[in-house]
C-alpha cells in the first residue's frame, strides 16, 4: 500500500525518468511517485526514433520504456501531457499547465533536451523537420518512405549523429540526400577529422551527397512546400524536405527559472549537479540528457544527451533520492547503427583533448577500434563492427595509466593484457 505522507516527483517522461521510477520501487519507497510528462505517449528510449523505428525495422510499441500496465502496477502515478510551469522551492511544490499543483518532498527533474533551430528563412515551410520526439519520428518516417517512392530530396543540416543516421535510413527507403556540414568532415566535435574520413566514405558509397564547409542560409518554397536549400558559399540544393539536425540544448527553463544553478555553456549548459546527482537545491536531484554532472572519474562538469545516460542516470538519482550514497561516474557511452556498420563509444575525447590517434584493426574493412589518447593515457575508445570489447576499453579509459601505443594497435596483443 503507498504511504500518501511522502512524495516523491519526477518530471520527465523519458527513460532517465521512467528509470527512476521503477527503481525507487525496486529499492523499497513506499511513498507516492508522480511522472510527470508533457508528451501524451508513454516513456520511451529514443534511440530506436533515428535507427530500427526511423528505418522501418521496428514497430512503434518496442520504443516504450515499460508496458502500459506496469505504471498501474507499480503504483506510479502518470500525468501525461502536461507541463510543469514551475516550481516553488519554498513550498516545494510544482504547478502544471492546468494549475494543478503538486507538493514533493524530493523532486528529479529530468526534462531532457530539445532539438536546435535552424534561424534562416524557410523554416515555416511544412517540408522542414525536427528529430527528437516520438511523434517527430512517426511524421518523419512517412516522409521519408514518401521520399524513396517519388525518388524525392532530402537535405540534413548536420553530420553528427542523428544527422548521419537519418541520412542511412532515408537511403534504404531509396531517397536522395545531400548533407550540409560546416565542418570538413562528419562528426567533428565527437571523434574529430582523424576518423571522421571513414563515415564520409562509408555514406558515400551508399549515394549520400556531403557539402561540407557550408551552412544553410535559407529553404526556398513555395505554396508552403519546400523546393531547394541555399547555403552561404552560394550553392543551391533541391529539397523536397529538410532535417535540422544541428544538436540540442538542454531543457534548463524550468529548473533556472527555479533559482537552481546552472552549468555555463562551456560544460554544455545544464543543470549544475554534484557526482550524487544532486543540485544546488538538497531536494532537488537532475539526470538524463539536462544534468551537468561533476563527474568524479573525468574530473570536469560534463553533460552527456545518450542513451546510457539516461538509462543509468535515473536510477542513480533515484537511489541518491532515497539517501543512499552515490557517485556517479559511469563511462560515457553511445552506440550508432548506418547501414552494415555498428559501432560503441566510450570514454570523452572532444577536440582539442587529445595527441594521438591508435587504429587497431583494418580501418579500410571497416573492423577496428579507434583510440584517443593524451600522454599515451587513454581518453576514448570507438570499436567499429569489433564486439564484445566495451568492459576493456572503459577499463583502460577508468585506469588513468599510460599504454604503450604500439601494443594498444596491435591486434595480436589482447587488450585486457595492457591494464
Amino acid at each position: 500500500m503507498v504511504d500518501a505522507h511522502r512524495t516523491f516527483v519526477i518530471v520527465g517522461g523519458g527513460l532517465a525518468g521512467a528509470k527512476a521510477a521503477e527503481t525507487l520501487r525496486a529499492e523499497g519507497f513506499s511513498g507516492r511517485v508522480i511522472l510527470i510528462g508533457d508528451e501524451r505517449d508513454h516513456p520511451y528510449e529514443r534511440p530506436p526514433l533515428s535507427k530500427g523505428y526511423l528505418a522501418g525495422k521496428e514497430e512503434r510499441d518496442s520504443v516504450f520504456a515499460h508496458e502500459t500496465a506496469w505504471y498501474a502496477g507499480a503504483d506510479v502515478e502518470l500525468h501525461l501531457g502536461q507541463p510543469v510551469t514551475a516550481i516553488d522551492r519554498e513550498a516545494r511544490s510544482v504547478r502544471l499547465g492546468d494549475n494543478t499543483v503538486i507538493h514533493y518532498d524530493r523532486l528529479l527533474l529530468a526534462t531532457g533536451a530539445e532539438p536546435r533551430r535552424l534561424d534562416i528563412p524557410g523554416t515555416d515551410l511544412v517540408g522542414v523537420h525536427h528529430l527528437r520526439r516520438l511523434a517527430h519520428a512517426d511524421r518523419l518516417r512517412n516522409v521519408l518512405a514518401a521520399l524513396g517512392r517519388d525518388n524525392g530530396h532530402l537535405v540534413i543540416a548536420g553530420a553528427g549523429w542523428i544527422g548521419l543516421e537519418v541520412a542511412s535510413a532515408a537511403r534504404g527507403y531509396g531517397a536522395e540526400v545531400t548533407v550540409v556540414e560546416p565542418e570538413q568532415s562528419p562528426l567533428h566535435q565527437v571523434i574529430g577529422p582523424e576518423v571522421g574520413q571513414i563515415f564520409t566514405d562509408l555514406h558515400r558509397e551508399h549515394g549520400v551527397r556531403f557539402h561540407f564547409g557550408a551552412r544553410l542560409t535559407e529553404i526556398v518554397g513555395q505554396d508552403g512546400l519546400v523546393l531547394a536549400a541555399r547555403t552561404d558559399d552560394g550553392e543551391e540544393h533541391p529539397a523536397h524536405d529538410v532535417l535540422a539536425a544541428i544538436g540540442a540544448a538542454p531543457r534548463s527553463a524550468l529548473a533556472d527559472a527555479a533559482g537552481l544553478a546552472m552549468a555555463d555553456r562551456a560544460h554544455g549548459g545544464g543543470i549544475a549537479v554534484d557526482a550524487s546527482l544532486r543540485t544546488s537545491d538538497p531536494h532537488i536531484f537532475a539526470a538524463g540528457d539536462v544534468a551537468a554532472v561533476l563527474h568524479p572519474l573525468l574530473g570536469t562538469r560534463l553533460r552527456v544527451e545518450h542513451w546510457a545516460n539516461a538509462l543509468n542516470s535515473g536510477p542513480a538519482a533515484a537511489r541518491a533520492m532515497l539517501g543512499q550514497e552515490v557517485a556517479y561516474d559511469r563511462v560515457p557511452y553511445f552506440f550508432s547503427d548506418q547501414y552494415d556498420l555498428g559501432l560503441e563509444y566510450s570514454g570523452w575525447a572532444p577536440p582539442g583533448s587529445y595527441d594521438q590517434v591508435v587504429i587497431r584493426g583494418d580501418a579500410g574493412k571497416r573492423e577496428f577500434i579507434a583510440f584517443w589518447l593524451k600522454d599515451r593515457k587513454v581518453l576514448a575508445g570507438m570499436n567499429v563492427n569489433v564486439w564484445d570489447v566495451t568492459e576493456h576499453i572503459q577499463r583502460l579509459v577508468r585506469s588513468g595509466r599510460r599504454i604503450d601505443p604500439h601494443a594498444l594497435g596491435d591486434p595480436s596483443v589482447p587488450l585486457e593484457t595492457l591494464l
